[in-house]
């Protein structure tokens, strides 16, 4: 079983195609949609977690990138610097999955990697700008 986040970016041809029924339907795949910029007659821009067998997630990608969506993976994509995090909390109020919480009783910040869904609101949040993006073309504004 292998669980993937990744961001798809689809051209113009692409962007009204059912990808995401093909996901489900012909790879058995579980599709969970983090995040989306989709425009009829424009580039679109997929966050999504997939979920299945490595067999049908390896047989789907190759299939996506037939149909000249472009497939950029995850892993790692946010990023936090614990050198220049001053603890101040104003990510942990953000965080929509509590992927940054406080522990307590030292009271200091602690990331979650596996629960980040790359939202990317603590970037914004953090005045120190202890939190990077490693992916900047995956970016959603």
């Amino acid at each position: 079983m292998i669980k993937q986040k990744i961001v798809l970016r689809f051209p113009p041809h692409v962007v009204e195609q059912p990808t995401i029924y093909h996901l489900i339907k012909d790879f058995d795949l579980m599709v969970n949609i983090l995040r989306a910029d989709i425009n009829p007659k424009k580039e679109g821009r997929l966050m999504m977690e997939l979920s299945g067998s490595e067999s049908n997630y390896q047989r789907a990608v190759e299939w996506l990138q037939e149909q000249g969506l472009q497939i950029i993976n995850l892993e790692q994509q946010i990023i936090w610097r614990s050198d220049l995090c001053t603890h101040c909390g104003a990510c942990t109020v953000i965080c929509p999955t509590e992927a940054l919480m406080f522990e307590r009783p030292a009271m200091t910040v602690r990331f979650a990697e596996e629960k980040c869904i790359v939202c990317e609101l603590c970037l914004r949040a953090c005045p120190a700008r202890a939190m990077e993006t490693l992916v900047e073309n995956a970016n959603f504004g």
